[in-house]
């Protein structure tokens, strides 16, 4: 048994899976402590890294593409905080963190786990009831049926209808998305012969995000939905949990959104989100695309 105790969180592998229980710290995410304790399965790792720093180091799991619903639903966008894979690791406890690190490196040798995607999800996802209150709306899900009730916030047009039901058979996908500078977030369900004609403001299958404390528990209900959806196939592109996508960027190549999204990086990168590596992937991506 390989373990390491922190303020963060507690990491232990016995060799076939590694058990991921959040700690008690304030700088523990409240998406961390809803999810509670996580076993993930060899076979869904396809790495791992540990990092020194000055004041603190970071051990950091890398799954395989498609292993998790919950990476999958949130598309690579959880901060620090709120991300179950990454462990803030005291000075005093460097050698250790380098030893488990070390353990789980050669558990995966040793048993020729792939790096390549995957065809099904290897862990459960959240489970259900499960519902989160935050920005304009309430979202719950049952198992089988999305459910979005409104608040006094929510603009008229949405509210009107009230209270809105979603099969899980008419959902065909799930975006989530924090907020990100002026820009807003969304937890919106995509729905069969609904196309997506209007921002989450207006949309009656989204709840819009203001970037507020309580908005990552919106993920819970993406995820435990996306986890009753068809998996991605492995041959479909997948966003890498270790490199965020733009957040509130369309599809088109617009210069001033790449302009304002490479401010942003610089902002993540200065607060210690985005790691050296993982800024200089997304700025070289970005100015590809300028």
């Amino acid at each position: 048994m390989a373990e390491i105790i922190q303020k963060d969180g507690t990491w232990a592998f016995d060799g076939d899976a590694l058990r991921l229980t959040p700690g008690r710290d304030k700088n523990v995410g409240l998406l961390r402590r809803e999810l509670g304790e996580l076993i993930v399965p060899l076979g869904a790792l396809a790495g791992v890294s540990f990092e020194q720093g000055r004041k603190s180091g970071r051990l950091r799991l890398r799954l395989r593409a498609g292993a998790d619903p919950l990476l999958h639903a949130t598309g690579g966008r959880l901060a620090e905080p709120h991300d179950p894979y990454r462990l803030t690791v005291e000075p005093d406890r460097y050698g250790v963190a380098e030893y488990v690190a070390d353990e789980v490196r050669n558990a995966l040798l040793l048993d020729g786990v792939p790096p390549e995607p995957v065809d099904g999800y290897l862990l459960p996802g959240p489970s259900v009831p499960v519902s989160a209150s935050a920005g304009d709306g309430t979202a719950g899900f049952d198992g089988e049926r999305v459910r979005l009730e409104w608040n006094w916030k929510t603009e008229e047009a949405k509210a009107a209808a009230g209270p809105r039901t979603i099969p899980l058979a008419d959902i065909t996908g799930v975006e989530w998305q924090p907020a990100a500078g002026l820009e807003n977030g969304h937890l919106r369900f995509l729905v069969r012969g609904a196309p997506v004609t209007a921002p989450p403001k207006y949309d009656p299958n989204a709840v819009e995000l203001w970037g507020f404390k309580r908005d990552p528990l919106m993920a819970l209900v993406a995820a435990a939905v996306q986890a009753r959806l068809p998996p991605p196939s492995a041959a479909e592109p997948d966003v890498r949990q270790d490199a965020p996508p733009p957040a509130g960027e369309p599809a088109g190549d617009d210069h001033d959104v790449l302009l304002r999204r490479l401010r942003e990086l610089g902002e993540l990168h200065r607060d210690g989100v985005l790691t050296d590596e993982e800024f200089a992937v997304a700025k070289r991506a970005v100015l590809k695309r300028l």
